[in-house]
């Protein structure tokens, strides 16, 4: 098929090399020139594993083209568009004005029986409102929504082997079986490989998304809660999690207590959910959400406290080495990270903070030019105070704590993602302190 993306950034970008190396002919549209420029040679814009390889292989095939023009949609049957919805500034709502824009750009290109699809995550009742637009437009294309469910670090495989397949199609059985048939094609190979599908209607296919992302970050604020409960009782969270996880009700996963997470996903989905369940007057319904986001954000001033704590009570001078800034491993992002806050938050305490990071410090330095980088692991270590890890990256987990004990001042770690193993370290002479752990 011939397809289009339109919005290159994380989730256009890995979906339309996907569909190309899927087979299809696919064009992706972005606003941005100099990301179109580095994409439209099989240049990532941003880290991902397998990205560039696919890119590369895609753009030389010559079924992967990307514009900055959207006329060059024509020809193209279905339009994907994968835009970002980020928080609204000064609210907790989503800002849909991307995807607006997109749609009303498309409108002026596509034709008649042509699909647009929608990827992005959006409140509940977004897709009614730009299906009743697109139907005005009187251009004969119709709407369907394609809920995306990747994970930073496993794109490429999660579009191109995906778990599940959910497809949100129009009320009209006519149009709704057209609109599966079209994904279907284009998502052939995955259910070829008995992929589940789930076939409904918008509001479903929208609450798919923003659900599964509340439910993940609930059991992850719900596991550091039982954190803070174990701080003060001497229980251990993560044995904890290990025995409540072998229910299969629960399941381990998810359950990893520690400084807890960031991303573009969680944090504002989460948000967005509870200001539209306001909007619609049902808040009372995901209330619940305020006390999860609540929890993680707690988790970072309790590893800031932790390490005041480990200073002494005078972080002014001491030289702090922040092990990660990327919200996660295997990637650079550092939206609403983390790391990034604990390290802010240390530097404004008076520390003198050093970060590394294997591939977020050029993102970092661009939004943090006031702390310092370093990507050389032993100079970071070199002379330390204290050991802050907050990203589990392996260099990072399966460091020799016999070697680092050589380097720093002060054999004092503070393992924010509870990924080190307590007992090699203090056998080694280090002063250990994980989160909701003895």
């Amino acid at each position: 098929m011939r397809v289009s993306v339109i919005g290159c950034g994380y989730l256009g970008a890995v979906h339309a090399a996907s569909m190309a190396e899927l087979g299809h002919e696919v064009v992706g549209i972005d606003v941005d020139a100099a990301k179109i420029a580095r994409l439209a040679v099989g240049e990532a814009p941003f880290f991902e594993p397998g990205l560039p390889e696919l890119l590369r292989s895609a753009v030389a095939s010559g079924r992967l083209t990307f514009s900055t023009d959207m006329a060059d949609v024509a020809g193209a049957s279905v339009h994907f568009v994968a835009v970002g919805t980020p928080q609204l500034r000064g609210s907790f709502s989503a800002d849909l004005s991307y995807v607006d824009a997109a749609v009303e750009g498309l409108l002026e290109h596509v034709s008649a029986g042509d699909l647009i699809v929608g990827k992005s995550t959006v409140p509940v009742g977004t897709a009614e409102r730009l299906a009743a637009r697109i139907a005005d437009s009187g251009t004969g294309a119709f709407l369907a929504w394609n809920p995306e469910f990747l994970r930073e670090g496993f794109a490429v495989k999660d579009t191109i082997s995906p778990d599940r397949l959910v497809y949100g199609v129009p009320v009209d059985a006519e149009a709704a079986a057209t609109a599966e048939a079209m994904l279907s094609e284009v998502y052939a190979q995955a259910l070829a490989a008995e992929t589940p599908l789930i076939v409904t209607d918008y509001a479903t296919a929208e609450l798919v998304k923003v659900s599964a992302n509340a439910f993940l970050a609930t059991k992850i604020s719900f596991i550091n809660a039982m954190a803070e409960i174990a701080e003060v009782t001497g229980a251990d969270v993560t044995q904890l999690a290990d025995a409540i996880g072998l229910d299969v009700r629960i399941g381990r996963r998810f359950l990893g207590a520690g400084v807890g997470f960031g991303g573009g996903c969680l944090p504002k989905d989460i948000r967005a959910f509870t200001a539209r369940a306001e909007e619609i007057g049902r808040g009372e319904s995901v209330a619940f959400l305020k006390e999860v986001d609540a929890i993680n954000l707690r988790r970072r001033q309790r590893v800031v406290d932790l390490a005041v704590d480990a200073l002494d009570r005078e972080p002014h001078g001491k030289k702090v080495a922040v092990l990660g800034l990327a919200f996660k491993p295997f990637s650079d992002d550092i939206r609403d990270s983390p790391a990034i806050d604990v390290a802010v938050r240390l530097r404004g305490l008076g520390a003198d903070v050093v970060a590394i990071d294997p591939e977020a410090i050029e993102n970092s330095r661009r939004m943090h030019p006031q702390l310092e980088f370093d990507d050389d692991l032993e100079a970071v270590l070199s002379g330390a105070d204290l050991v802050v890890l907050v990203t589990e990256w392996n260099e990072y987990r399966h460091m020799d704590p016999v070697w680092a004990g050589e380097l720093v001042g002060t054999r004092k770690v503070i393992d924010g993602r509870n990924c080190l193993d307590p007992k090699a370290w203090r056998a080694a002479g280090w002063t250990y302190q994980g989160l909701g752990r003895p």
